[in-house]
């Protein structure tokens, strides 16, 4: 499964003045890595975004998000997101701050 190199520089621009990320290869697509655990990424048809499954249900109000699963299964805590919304900065906005909340609060690896 490939990703679209400008949905991953959407996240890369996002993710800029974050502390602590590094990028690598995952789930056929492109993760961003906060302290090493995933934060978010890239995929075939849009991105996701691991928000906890505290989180999960207020990232299902932004528009164009929807549970993450690849192979039908649903990923709890991940949330997927459509190419669209990858383009609308306030809801990567929202996005991220859900996730950062999730992911900060996890131990470095």
């Amino acid at each position: 499964m490939a990703y679209d190199e400008g949905h991953a520089q959407i996240l890369r621009d996002l993710l800029a003045n974050s502390d602590g990320i590094t990028e690598r290869k995952m789930f056929g697509g492109l993760c961003f890595m906060q302290n090493g655990n995933m934060l978010c990424g890239v995929h075939k048809d849009g991105g996701m975004f691991r928000v906890g499954k505290e989180n999960e249900s207020a990232a299902r109000q932004v528009n164009g998000v929807g549970p993450l699963s690849f192979t039908g299964r649903k990923m709890g805590g991940m949330v997927d997101i459509s190419a669209e919304t990858l383009a609308d900065e306030a809801a990567l906005a929202a996005l991220l701050a859900l996730a950062d909340q999730f992911v900060g609060q996890m131990p470095p690896k």
